[in-house]
């Protein structure tokens, strides 16, 4: 801990010298699981890449203290040391304790446990103006409840206490066929009351074509139950394995999965979006393809080619929940405006009368609907500008009209107006003065996206027409992506500063 507080204490000066001059700075972590864009300068960053460690995993109180850029891999290994595992663990290994906390992250263990913030404890912050002070439900309560979702608006995390609960090694997984969105929310409903369930999503792969993967954890397998895994380069992907089962009439069925190939069963082509990268490249996409080029298929490597390549404006990429209530309606929205398939779905319950109904800035404050059902919407948009933006702007549109909410770690096209008509500005401004963040960036200057400036972009200098039409040249920009991933380093900043890492012995 001591190491710990060193780190910390360096932070809290570099904040107090930027409160000094109220010069806006952006929290720097050495990777993202987001599409949005990188607005870091060199200049204004707060870097907390270094606080990567767990600290403690306490057996008795069923607790770990960790470090925001902990990644939930690392965690996982640490916390299955000790037989214990985290109530929500996200699908990527990547995505870090601290992303979800100050993020919205969910899983499939959400339907029973909530978002990952609900798995928090306490944190601590480094304020606005450089104090250090410690937020949990008992204390600073407004303060916990505010930073989580937030986006790092209320202050620097750089601790967090997790809940853990006991781990098993294996899940007993069983895919059922569902043939409408009406007969996937029953099942959910009715698999939900089974107090063995632990774990439930499902893949569309059209709209009246979906499995539902509904999961117990269990410390042996069935008999007759089939071993499968998904994280070896020779094992199938995740989806495709699913998609192949369903095609040839196998499901129903039930299959033994190791727990940890389980928890990351979507890294391996990132759900499916990385056969994108196959079409993209003119590649065969089949098992042999997959094997050969499974170290690119990762999301880590996938998210630093996305960045560097600047693809990330050409997909939709979308998350959005909306209540059971509607989820058909919506389904059939999105099936006429996109026509993108398969679709994930993962049902959330909402915590009232906790920091999901009371949090002024939350990404899912104010919600009346005790569940919701999230749609996950990844695929190729319009490559004209215009009508990019406006499937976006009518998908946010449909899921406010719907009493629903977006996942913001993807791009939002909000106004500023419609921003804080869904999001409480007065209560959010209220809680950064008193903490000392009302100079920092807000949390729709983190999330939105400036449609106004990328048009000015592509309507700039002809110097600057040619750059980007030679930039669009096939395949150009998705080369330079994936060298970029190859050779490795940062992909956030500027220019690129290697950063050594140490582990810490846990004790």
């Amino acid at each position: 801990m001591e190491d710990h507080k060193h780190s910390v204490d360096s932070i809290a000066f570099q904040v107090r010298e930027f409160y000094q001059t109220k010069t806006p700075f952006r929290i720097y972590h050495g990777s993202t699981n987001s599409t949005r864009n990188s607005q870091f300068k060199r200049g204004a960053i707060i870097d907390t890449s270094l606080l990567s460690k767990v600290l403690k995993v306490d057996v008795e109180t069923k607790t770990a203290l960790v470090e925001p850029n902990v990644p939930m891999d690392d965690l996982v290994e640490s916390t299955l040391e000790f037989g214990l595992i985290p109530p929500v663990v996200m699908e990527f290994p990547g995505i870090t304790a601290g992303g979800g906390f100050s993020g919205t992250s969910a899983e499939s263990s959400s339907f029973r446990y909530g978002f990952f913030e609900n798995t928090v404890k306490s944190v601590e912050l480094i304020l606005g103006n450089g104090d250090v002070v410690e937020a949990s439900d008992s204390l600073n309560s407004d303060l916990f409840y505010g930073a989580a979702s937030s986006c790092g608006t209320l202050g620097v995390v750089t601790l967090l206490e997790l809940a853990l609960i006991d781990a098993k090694p294996f899940v007993e997984l069983t895919y059922q066929p569902v043939s409408s969105i009406s007969e996937a929310v029953q099942l959910i409903e009715t698999s939900a009351l089974k107090p063995h369930i632990d774990y439930i999503d499902g893949i569309f792969f059209a709209k009246d074509r979906g499995v539902l993967c509904i999961g117990h954890a269990t410390n042996t397998a069935s008999q007759g139950s089939k071993y499968q895994q998904f994280t070896r380069p020779h094992d199938p992907w995740f989806y495709r394995h699913v998609e192949k089962l369903l095609h040839k009439g196998k499901v129903p069925l039930t299959e033994t999965v190791p727990l940890v190939d389980y928890l990351f069963r979507y890294d391996r082509g990132a759900f499916w979006t990385g056969r994108y990268a196959f079409k993209y490249f003119l590649t065969p996409f089949n098992r042999v393809t997959r094997w050969a080029l499974d170290w690119f298929m990762h999301t880590r490597v996938m998210y630093h080619a996305l960045h560097k390549s600047g693809h990330g404006d050409r997909y939709i990429v979308q998350d959005v929940a909306v209540p059971y209530s509607t989820a058909t309606e919506f389904m059939n929205y999105i099936d006429d405006l996109f026509g993108i398939y398969p679709i994930w779905l993962c049902p959330l319950r909402v915590r009232h009368g906790s920091r999901m109904s009371s949090v002024p800035a939350g990404n899912f404050g104010a919600i009346n609907s005790d569940m919701l059902l999230n749609f996950g919407i990844w695929g190729p948009g319009p490559s004209r500008l215009d009508r990019f933006v406006d499937m976006n702007r009518k998908l946010e549109d449909k899921v406010q009209h719907l009493k629903g909410r977006k996942f913001l770690y993807a791009h939002a096209y909000y106004t500023e107006e419609e921003f804080w008509e869904i999001y409480n500005r007065a209560m959010y401004d209220a809680l950064r003065s008193k903490y000392h963040a009302d100079y920092l960036p807000t949390m729709y200057d983190k999330v939105k996206v400036d449609v106004e400036a990328k048009k000015k972009a592509r309507s700039a200098s002809w110097i600057t027409w040619i750059l980007a039409l030679f930039w669009s040249i096939w395949p150009l920009s998705g080369v330079y992506g994936v060298l970029q991933a190859m050779f490795g380093g940062d992909y956030l900043l500027p220019s690129s500063q290697q950063k050594s890492k140490s582990k810490q012995k846990i004790t």
